[in-house]
């Protein structure tokens, strides 16, 4: 069944909720910025049980936070941001549950199965989750790496999913056109997911009140689980409270 994932997002050294489409080199249109260091939010997370949640690192200047992050909830999770073959196995033997991919899987906006196959062999299959977050065009959904602004023509589809989910052990998808908006989520890009998607898989964006986890329960028949950020109290928002998800996830 559907389940609310927790999630800590680093921007220049501090935990951020940004709108996903404004990120670039110079910035980002910023929501909200924290008081307290990424190992606050994962303690919180431990201390209720919260597990799959994810820690992305957007841009540079963020590996001390992610690592104290790590430290302050082993096992509990998921980490991205520039993960390579290189530097796979530092994450996983700080911590990390799973490593998150994304544009390490690209070359020159072409999809690399060169590059899924060395990532795969630094990181286990089991360990390894593919990140395709995405942005809308004419026709349908395409990945975009480098933090959401190359749109590459991979495009999110049923042949797409079943073609990677045999190399991972699941999805994460932000949709970034709505990402940080609190405008509601893509329903159908949700709908996609929940006909198409045989392994675990979480989306983001858009997120506004606690009707959006009913909301992605019915549209995937429970298949796909839902980041909430922006709208979340404990990051400054007023549409849902941390208390109020762990409650939905206990009632699943």
């Amino acid at each position: 069944m559907t389940q609310f994932r927790p999630c800590i997002d680093l921007h220049q050294g501090q935990v951020k909720q940004i709108v996903g489409g404004s990120l670039n080199d110079q910035g980002a249109d910023t929501n909200f910025v924290s008081t307290h260091g990424a190992a606050y939010y994962a303690d919180l997370y431990r201390q209720h049980g919260l597990t799959g949640g994810h820690v992305i690192a957007l841009g540079p200047g963020n590996k001390e936070q992610a690592l104290q992050a790590l430290a302050a909830w082993p096992q509990g999770l998921q980490f991205g941001g520039g993960i390579n073959p290189g530097n796979a196995a530092e994450f996983l033997e700080a911590g990390a549950s799973h490593l998150i991919v994304t544009s390490y899987l690209f070359e020159g906006g072409q999809f690399s199965w060169q590059r899924l196959e060395q990532i795969k062999a630094a990181t286990g299959s089991e360990r390894l989750v593919l990140d395709l977050s995405c942005r809308r065009t004419a026709d349908g959904w395409r990945i975009a790496t480098d933090r959401w602004q190359t749109v590459t023509e991979l495009a999110i589809t049923a042949d797409t999913l079943r073609e990677l989910e045999s190399h991972c052990a699941e999805f994460l998808i932000h949709a970034a056109d709505v990402e940080g908006l609190q405008g509601g989520i893509d329903q159908e890009l949700v709908q996609l997911l929940g006909e198409h998607c045989r392994i675990p898989v979480t989306y983001a964006g858009g997120a506004r009140s606690l009707q959006d986890l009913q909301q992605v329960a019915d549209l995937s028949g429970g298949r796909v689980d839902l980041t909430i950020g922006s709208a979340l109290d404990i990051f400054g928002g007023s549409g849902v409270t941390l208390a109020q998800c762990i409650d939905w996830n206990r009632a699943q």
